[in-house]
């Protein structure tokens, strides 16, 4: 444990949001908080209870932040519990790659081999739940679609492919940032975990390995942000295309 002043100042990213020519740098509000935090916060939630969701848009256009939609939810009467940005997107907040929310596909596979940015550095891959509860992660060349699937949602790259680190991450690398991604525990449950501090890839994934996940995926850099309340941490700034939800 370590105290930590969280000053996420005016972060300019690379890589978070593209469109299909440039790469686009936007500006995250500062949050501050001082907080005594680990280096990895993680979450684990039982994904039989039928609590964990995905979301986009609304009436009015994309949520973009957990705001947005904690305000959605409540005059719906549901309470926000946790959230996480979902993946990379576009300019227009646009899902990068697959997104199906409700059992509708709103935007297709992407399997385009390559191209700038984490999204294609390959395998990425495919976080989806099942209509019957079950939480998968798989690389993108495994994904079948089906209708028994209620949410997915499609980032990179891949961070453990059967228990294995992605064989272009490096021990000791000094690429390191805020990173947030996603794993499936024995148990079935999808993990999810954020930094608080910077780190590589390496290091990201051994810790999805270190807590027996088998399969695991990136969601995003430097624009990483998560609400959850219990822990004192209500980051509302961000600004995303789709985000995870747990919802009751």
């Amino acid at each position: 444990m370590r105290l930590i002043y969280i000053l996420l100042s005016s972060l300019v990213y690379l890589g978070c949001t593209t469109n299909a020519k440039t790469d686009v740098a936007e500006q995250i509000p500062p949050l501050e908080a001082s907080i005594e935090l680990p280096l990895f916060i993680p979450y684990e939630i039982n994904v039989g209870d039928g609590n964990l969701k995905m979301y986009w848009q609304g009436s009015n256009g994309p949520f973009q932040t957990f705001q947005k939609l904690k305000e959605h939810l409540k005059i719906q009467g549901k309470e926000l519990t946790f959230a996480m940005n979902g993946g990379m997107y576009l300019t227009d907040h646009s899902p990068q790659g697959l997104y199906i929310e409700n059992g509708q596909t709103l935007r297709p596979l992407n399997t385009k081999k390559s191209d700038f940015g984490n999204f294609y550095l390959a395998p990425n891959g495919v976080f989806y739940i099942t209509k019957d509860l079950a939480a998968n992660v798989c690389v993108t060349e495994d994904f079948t679609p089906s209708e028994n699937i209620n949410y997915a949602t499609q980032s990179g790259p891949m961070l453990l492919i059967d228990s294995t680190i992605h064989p272009k991450f490096t021990l000791g690398s000094k690429n390191v940032h805020i990173r947030n991604g996603v794993g499936i525990l024995p148990n079935g449950n999808p993990l999810f975990v954020i930094t608080t501090t910077p780190v590589n890839l390496y290091d990201f994934a051994d810790y999805f390995r270190q807590q027996g996940c088998k399969n695991a995926l990136y969601l995003d850099g430097f624009v990483s942000r998560l609400y959850l309340p219990e822990k004192g941490l209500k980051q509302m700034d961000g600004n995303f295309g789709v985000m995870i939800a747990e919802v009751k």
